[in-house]
């Protein structure tokens, strides 16, 4: 614990707070729509795969957004970002207080795309929290801005029982108070000491079309234009989506797209964050429908769970930081495979289902921490960049699990494809950090403790 505490004495611990609420609350927008997707079903009569379309669009939207919001993050002061971020993010909520009657499916698909900001925020808390640290404690200060993943908690915990009182669509107005509260920490305290470069203007020119065309091809999906309706146009969504940012980053930039370790480490974020927000978005509906558990007591096992991945993201950045992240993956892939497969083939009851999800939830915190612990060590000096390209996998295999997950169901009648396809993506990501694991070691071996903990100078330059 006192080297954990002269480790955040070593930089600057406000920032790094003001960046942890600032993904903290942007994290409960990203997903609010999970724990009341039974409510809001209900009332708007949705399939299956409706119903997972419309919690999976924030998770895409911020798999997009990510990319174009960290290279606007690398031209541009981050705090002004960040407030920027928590004005779009406060858009939905503001807008479904204010309005009468129930919001179509449409309406709420658009706002979907908006919500996804608050995912996107951490193409911005990341690297400015990390931008007031030396690079040996990276793995635990990226894991500790990280842990913003606990605004999921918040979702499980407040939304369900607020909207028993007040309807599913008024009681996502008590986001706005949290965001306002992340905004005046983000003005007190954050600071910003990442070097910057590019084009203001082109790079928000960027983002802005990725999510003015984000929403149109939401809404060609969701109409069922051009022969991109139902689920094949859903399911291609990500691929459309993802080639258009890609297309809208400047060269100099896309060249990372070429390395090998990109999509390597794209993939190992797929399952890790991947798993963490795509269940966090669903598992409300999974253990309702799974084993008839009420909307308020699924919420609140989802943000037991949200809760277990969140704190333990910290505690992976800090291991991966002392055995590196290569050894980390290596047991925890293995293990995340083990337990999708295990939900696939044992279907298991309820007491079962839980601690099987537990598990996954312990490997996702732990599996995330570690990943960006080895993220801040490969690449250094492009930290807005590269959170976003990593980020954004980490949403797409988020997006990709709910539907597979409700297309199992609707088509099926039951989950248990839906987890063998992750199962079997899990251990392919384990095959592929196998085969790589001498090679990534010789960067991503830790450097003595005692080395650890002194200040450097030019600790600015790093993720």
């Amino acid at each position: 614990m006192k080297n954990v505490l002269g480790h955040l004495r070593s930089g600057n611990w406000k920032s790094l707070l003001a960046c942890f609420l600032y993904f903290d609350t942007g994290f409960t927008v990203w997903v609010m729509y999970g724990p009341l997707a039974q409510s809001i079903s209900g009332d708007l009569g949705l399939t299956p795969s409706q119903k997972a379309f419309m919690t999976a669009v924030p998770v895409l939207s911020a798999a997009l957004l990510r990319v174009t919001f960290g290279n606007l993050y690398q031209a541009m002061d981050g705090r002004r970002l960040a407030l920027m971020g928590i004005i779009l993010s406060s858009i939905p909520p503001a807008v479904l207080l204010l309005m009468p009657g129930v919001p179509s499916l449409t309406l709420l698909l658009v706002l979907g795309v908006l919500l996804g900001m608050g995912g996107a925020s951490f193409a911005v808390a990341l690297p400015m929290a990390g931008s007031g640290y030396p690079p040996k404690v990276q793995g635990l200060v990226l894991g500790l801005a990280a842990a913003g993943n606990i605004g999921a908690v918040v979702d499980g915990f407040l939304f369900p029982t607020l909207a028993e009182h007040v309807g599913w669509q008024y009681s996502m107005a008590a986001a706005l108070p949290l965001l306002a509260l992340s905004a005046v920490a983000l003005l007190l305290w954050a600071k910003d000491s990442s070097p910057k470069s590019g084009s203001v203007p082109r790079a928000a020119t960027g983002f802005a079309t990725s999510m003015v065309v984000l929403i149109g091809l939401v809404l060609i999906v969701n109409a069922g234009l051009f022969g991109l309706g139902g689920k094949l146009g859903m399911l291609l969504l990500p691929v459309i989506g993802s080639l258009l940012v890609v297309a809208v980053l400047p060269g100099r930039y896309r060249a990372v797209f070429a390395e090998r370790d990109t999509w390597s480490m794209m993939l190992i974020y797929s399952i890790t964050f991947g798993g963490f927000v795509g269940m966090s978005s669903y598992v409300s509906p999974l253990l309702i429908d799974l084993y008839g558990i009420s909307q308020v007591h699924a919420g609140l096992w989802m943000a037991a769970l949200a809760f277990t991945g969140a704190m333990l993201r910290p505690l992976g950045g800090w291991l991966a930081d002392r055995v590196s992240g290569v050894r980390a993956l290596l047991v925890l892939l293995a293990a995340i495979a083990v337990c999708d497969l295990a939900f696939a083939v044992l279907q298991p009851g309820v007491q079962g289902g839980i601690a099987l999800l537990v598990a996954l939830y312990v490997c996702f915190g732990l599996g995330n921490g570690a990943t960006f612990q080895l993220v801040s060590q490969r690449w250094v000096g492009k930290a807005g960049l590269m959170s976003g390209v990593i980020g954004a996998a980490g949403g797409i295999g988020g997006f990709y699990l709910p539907m597979a997950l409700g297309t199992a169901r609707e088509t099926l009648g039951s989950y248990w494809v839906g987890f063998a396809v992750f199962g079997g993506l899990a251990a392919a990501s384990w095959l592929m950090l196998v085969a790589l694991r001498s090679e990534w070691l010789v960067w991503a071996l830790p450097e003595p403790e005692e080395d650890a903990a002194l200040p450097l100078d030019g600790a600015t330059e790093t993720v």
